[in-house]
């Protein structure tokens, strides 16, 4: 039953309807790269269920397109969770100068993990933030480019 269900939500995945809502969308060049950068930020942070959220906020608040800030944020989903946070922590850990091998050891699965939770964290969140920011301005750059283009017609 639920191998049937996963494979009919795999059927009815149609790119080309994902690409025409974002290709139909109204307003300016900059306007539409300012909601789809703002959305791929959010969706570099491991803050499931929000991120979404965060990305509308976010691009309401600089003045974005809020549906680009929603479709943005799936840069994160089932698929890309754990490379997408793995390499956050290592971005991270490049940035505080300590082995993301550190972090993953054995020992950290017990007590340690509480007390090493904090730089865990802190790796993360900091690698979330570069990573989200690169990304975010690389997305928001080429949505920039293709809607300018588009326009120019």
């Amino acid at each position: 039953m639920i191998f049937y269900l996963i494979m009919k939500l795999v059927k009815d995945f149609n790119t080309k309807k994902i690409l025409s809502l974002i290709w139909q969308q109204n307003g300016s060049a900059f306007f539409n790269a300012k909601g789809i950068a703002v959305g791929v930020f959010s969706g570099c942070f491991p803050f499931f269920g929000f991120q979404t959220v965060i990305g509308i906020f976010l691009a309401q608040l600089i003045k974005g397109n809020i549906v680009l800030a929603a479709i943005g944020t799936w840069i994160s989903n089932p698929l890309t969770y754990v490379p997408l946070y793995l390499f956050n922590l290592k971005v991270g850990s490049f940035f505080i100068k300590n082995n993301v091998d550190d972090i993953l050891s054995k020992e950290l699965f017990g007590k340690d993990l509480w007390t090493q939770g904090w730089l865990f964290t802190a790796r993360l969140i900091i690698g979330s933030s570069l990573v989200g920011i690169f990304f975010g301005l690389l997305i928001g750059c080429l949505t920039f480019c293709f809607y300018r283009k588009k326009f120019n017609k």
